[in-house]
């Protein structure tokens, strides 16, 4: 479990009242159909902040899977974007301590005080990044949203390490120092 993670667990009684076991208990009683409704009912229901919410409800609906069982289930077949997807990771640690990175089925969402980022392996060749960069234009290159919707306002999509470059690694600290 990365350190990021284990930090927001051991914080989670002091921060929303309750341990992960005992939101774990909670959410058993209930059904709900998809991640998101699960997310809204802690928020709305218990007052969690979304980063918690969405953390508990990722730990709590994979059953014994481990955050990393996840990573390694979204790459199956890809793994050759394995090194892309760590060196995306390594950026963002550089960041601050202050990142949380909560895989779920199919992507991995980056959140400070909220989402800032998504890693998606797209399709066997390429990874889509999403961002929260309101305001800013699309280029070439920072396109828009796309299949995101509104988790994200752009997307870059890369297929080998060498596009980590410092202009993807300046729009990355943009979203991270507007994220607070």
């Amino acid at each position: 479990m990365n350190q990021a993670l284990q930090t927001m667990i051991n914080n989670m009684p002091e921060k929303t009242g309750k341990s992960l076991e005992e939101w774990k208990s909670i959410l058993k009683d209930k059904s709900f159909a998809k991640h998101g409704e699960a997310v809204k009912f802690l928020k709305q229901e218990h007052g969690v902040t979304h980063g918690f919410a969405n953390t508990i409800v990722t730990l709590s609906k994979e059953g014994n899977e481990t955050t990393e069982d996840l990573v390694a289930n979204q790459y199956k077949g890809k793994e050759q974007l394995i090194p892309i997807y760590e060196k995306l990771v390594s950026v963002v640690d550089s960041f601050g301590t202050d990142v949380t990175k909560t895989p779920k089925k199919t992507s991995v969402s980056i959140i400070r005080k909220r989402q800032f980022l998504l890693i998606k392996p797209a399709t066997k060749t390429r990874i889509d990044l999403g961002f929260k960069l309101k305001e800013k234009p699309t280029t070439d290159r920072l396109l828009d949203s796309g299949p995101f919707g509104t988790m994200c306002t752009h997307r870059v999509q890369l297929q080998s390490v060498e596009q980590i470059d410092q202009e993807l690694i300046s729009w990355m600290r943009e979203a991270y120092d507007i994220s607070v």
